[in-house]
């Protein structure tokens, strides 16, 4: 890093450097192998309704794939930009497959404009065929970048099966519960590039803009620049410092709602000042388009009453999305 870069923050931008006391990690091991899900599930549901996030090792994703992911990410965003804007995500319609420019999509519209370039793909279709489900774009120039990022989607899609069955047993519902919410789901795979800042950074420019995930769950492997942060319960951003080996995981709106407020989607935003390159490489699963995700019964109580009327999976965050896309919001 040059001697030279320098950020200064606005005090809103400042995050508490500590190493996730209250965001703990998880060992899943016992849930993946059933020796101890039990275990395991209690673990979930404190990091879920004290946190909203949580580190996990022993994932069972091995670790040279996923810096293959990045490598091939990281050459990806180092295409020309014509080459990039050739697989612009507004030719997608609304499948919303493909390359999103800085600027491009902006997740704290009133607030914030988020420096980071993306690419999202997701679920194999050949045709158009509604909100999130369509043809993806590849760049040709990459031969190997379609076989590397897909087959990391569907690792993802793997582990996310086996955290969501962490998670109803975390509810004391059945182990299967979310399968039959879930036989073809909505599903993002998103690779990220955040370029560095420097001067005096306000939230007026940051690489993403305070914001909760949409639907049901994220999977985030990120790379050893650091930036992410997320509000705890006292209000305070606290960084999420990188744990070689580990994925952050962190739970959406739909299960916030789906589990009436016990559980917490929590703010997150990212501000790179390091100086260096940011790359991270989030998925996104949700449940079927047409599911109906409405509070349990068994998370409505006297001292806590009903707080959400029932939505549609794919409509929810379709609604979300419009307030993103400019393409969108134009349809």
């Amino acid at each position: 890093m040059s001697k030279d870069f320098v950020a200064i923050l606005d005090d809103k931008l400042h995050a508490k450097r500590e190493s996730f006391d209250k965001l703990p990690l998880v060992d899943i091991a016992p849930l993946l192998d059933g020796t101890n899900k039990q275990r395991v599930a209690k673990e979930i549901r404190w990091a879920l309704s004290n946190a909203g996030f949580m580190y996990v090792k022993n994932h069972g994703i091995p670790l040279d794939y996923v810096d293959s992911v990045f490598e091939v990410s990281r050459r990806f965003f180092d295409l020309p930009r014509s080459q990039k804007m050739s697989l612009h995500i507004s030719k997608s319609d609304v499948a919303l497959r493909g390359y999103i420019e800085p600027f491009g999509e902006n997740t704290d519209p009133g607030k914030t404009k988020d420096l980071k370039e993306c690419f999202d793909f997701g679920p194999e279709r050949s045709t158009l065929e509604g909100p999130f489900f369509g043809p993806n774009q590849w760049p040709s120039s990459l031969p190997e970048f379609r076989k590397l990022t897909y087959g990391y989607h569907q690792k993802m899609e793997g582990l996310a099966a086996k955290l969501l069955k962490g998670i109803a047993l975390s509810l004391d519902l059945p182990e299967k519960y979310f399968e039959s919410l879930m036989r073809d789901p909505i599903s993002i795979q998103r690779l990220i590039h955040y370029p560095p800042q420097s001067g005096y950074v306000t939230e007026d420019v940051i690489g993403i803009g305070a914001h909760t995930d949409y639907g049901n769950l994220t999977i985030l492997a990120q790379d050893d620049v650091g930036g992410l942060q997320v509000m705890n319960r006292d209000g305070d951003w606290v960084e999420g410092i990188p744990i070689h080996g580990t994925f952050v995981i962190n739970i959406g709106d739909l299960i916030q709602r789906l589990t009436n407020d016990v559980y917490l989607a929590n703010l997150h935003r990212v501000v790179n000042t390091s100086g260096r390159e940011r790359y991270s490489i989030p998925f996104f699963i949700d449940a079927d388009f047409n599911t109906i995700i409405e509070p349990l019964s068994s998370c409505i109580t006297n001292s806590n009453p009903r707080r959400y009327k029932p939505v549609t999976c794919g409509e929810y965050k379709l609604g979300r999305f419009a307030t993103s896309y400019v393409h969108l919001a134009k349809a």
